[in-house]
């Protein structure tokens, strides 16, 4: 929550920021874009970092870095120094990514889409209201610095609650614990060997701390190279297309309600708070909404982004504004279920002990997303205001039928989850 929160606090502003100091709309662009190709090939490099020296430590360092990267922003008098502020900010700006797999190490594979879906509804809270506290302090003088050193200070908090959390043995003995009260058929031989297998993973963890930076790389690039060669790529695939699908419902939003309907932006506006305040709702609601299906994440995700294709389709033909409503209700809800999902069954068939390098792998290709979706949007918008979102519904249904065309595999995987179980 204080991460998004305080990200959100400046991110609205930034624009604004830098045309002020004199760049044209062609420079800031640039600079947003270079932003996101470091946040595109940092991801994987700084998950996969987590993995080898242990989530305190990586979470740590993204936070202070992080934080000095809002720092130097908050003193950006020139285009230039707003640039390189922005560096610290695009290699290391993952605490997100190494919060979930945090908490994918802490409890067990029943709990983890209840657990991250609670985590992202917080994320949710944060973002909703860092804009409006932002808009409200960018009205006084130097209120961008004031936001920045806001943001840097909220940074600096979070780091030092990092700091001052209970590590070591007792989290991962809770996580234990949670696996073995869910498994009856655990043999005594078993649970002494999952304790000294948790043992020396955490052994290696602290001595890979202290190795050469050089060592550190090399094993990162091990690593990366495993997931490379494994057989995820589908999975990938998967979050691949139904991130663009859902990019390219929002990249024309408020333009296609306005060309369409007559809208103003204003209500687009607040459709689209009254949209993300559902998803806070739906990501608290995912624990009943699981057991219905028996914790089959594989199923849900299916199901989920079924109904995510149909509500887009009913939004590109809606012949009324309530069928616009009556799709962004909903579609709140199918988006953040199939988020939540595609992060457990990418844990679930690449397996926990490489959860960072998973999850970072998986925010490369949502960025990869973000970078393609606006291209797309831009074609498709220029036969018609539909366009993007017609040409979203085809991209799901791709989706669907990769799903579908691999569901033995992932009901293997659900298989031996539930016996694990």
């Amino acid at each position: 929550f204080q991460d998004l929160f305080g990200v959100s606090l400046v991110v609205p502003l930034m624009n604004l920021h830098i045309k002020s100091l004199g760049a044209s709309h062609t420079v800031a662009g640039i600079i947003g874009s270079l932003y996101g190709v470091m946040q595109l090939f940092s991801s994987t490099f700084v998950g996969c970092w987590s993995d080898i020296v242990g989530r305190r430590y990586s979470l740590l360092a993204c936070i202070l870095l992080s934080a000095l990267g809002y720092f130097l922003l908050g003193n950006s008098t020139t285009v230039f120094l707003f640039a390189i502020s922005r560096v610290p900010v695009g290699i290391f700006k993952h605490t997100l990514s190494i919060s979930k797999a945090l908490l994918s190490d802490l409890v067990s594979e029943r709990d983890r889409p209840l657990v991250m879906g609670r985590f992202n509804a917080a994320s949710s809270v944060g973002f909703i209201l860092g804009p409006v506290v932002g808009g409200y302090l960018a009205e006084f003088e130097g209120g961008f610095y004031q936001t920045s050193f806001i943001c840097a200070s909220i940074f600096l908090l979070n780091g030092g609650l990092v700091w001052m959390l209970p590590w070591s043995e007792e989290n991962t003995s809770n996580r234990d614990h949670y696996q073995d009260k869910g498994t009856n058929s655990f043999s005594a031989k078993s649970k002494h060997d999952l304790h000294l297998k948790s043992a020396s993973s955490r052994a290696v963890t602290n001595s890979s701390v202290f190795q050469a930076p050089w060592i550190q790389v090399a094993t990162v690039l091990k690593k990366i190279k495993g997931i490379a060669c494994s057989n995820l790529w589908d999975v990938f695939l998967v979050r691949f297309l139904m991130s663009v699908a859902i990019l390219l419902y929002y990249s024309n939003f408020a333009l296609s309600l306005e060309e369409r309907f007559g809208v103003k932006p204003l209500f687009a506006g607040y459709l689209t708070s009254y949209s993300s305040a559902l998803g806070v709702l739906a990501g608290c609601l995912l624990g009943p909404i699981t057991r219905l299906y028996r914790h089959n994440s594989y199923r849900l995700l299916l199901h989920s982004s079924t109904f995510t294709c149909m509500l887009i389709l009913l939004y590109a033909s809606a012949l009324h504004m309530w069928m616009v409503i009556l799709s962004s209700t909903f579609l709140a809800f199918s988006t953040t279920i199939g988020r939540t999902c595609i992060i457990d069954l990418e844990l679930t068939v690449g397996g926990n002990e490489a959860s960072g390098t998973l999850l970072g792998v998986g925010q490369s290709v949502t960025s990869v997303g973000r970078i393609i979706a606006p291209l797309l949007s831009g074609i498709a918008q220029e036969f018609s205001p539909c366009g993007p979102p017609s040409l979203a519904v085809g991209l799901a249904l791709i989706a669907i039928v990769i799903m579908n065309a691999n569901k033995q595999k992932y009901h293997s995987h659900g298989s031996v989850k539930l016996k694990n179980r």
